[in-house]
């Protein structure tokens, strides 16, 4: 997401320089983040689920399927990948428009 922020650092200043609010830049570079989590995560669960079968012999107090376990598993994904969207759009927040149409 900071490689992505920081690609994007000339439309950025133009859409500040335009009239863009901090808001709407956080939307933007996290909005962006965040829906490409949760397409991982639409697609990981159920596969995850489908093969959590194969582990079933290495697996001890706990069953293949358990929801707790995928519940805990999934809130930390978005627990990190939450910040690893908002730090880097927190930085674009703060961009300075004239800077960033000047840089090439």
């Amino acid at each position: 997401m900071s490689f992505l922020a920081a690609e994007r650092t000339h439309e950025i200043g133009v859409r500040m320089a335009l009239g863009a609010q901090p808001r709407d830049v956080l939307r933007l570079v996290a909005g962006y983040g965040l829906r490409l989590v949760s397409a991982g995560l639409a697609v990981g669960l159920p596969l995850a689920i489908g093969t959590s079968h194969l582990l079933r012999s290495l697996l001890y107090g706990i069953g293949p399927t358990d929801p707790l376990a995928f519940g805990a598993a999934s809130a930390a994904v978005l627990l990190v990948s939450a910040a690893a969207c908002y730090l880097p759009a927190r930085r674009a927040m703060r961009l300075d428009p004239i800077v960033a149409l000047k840089s090439p």
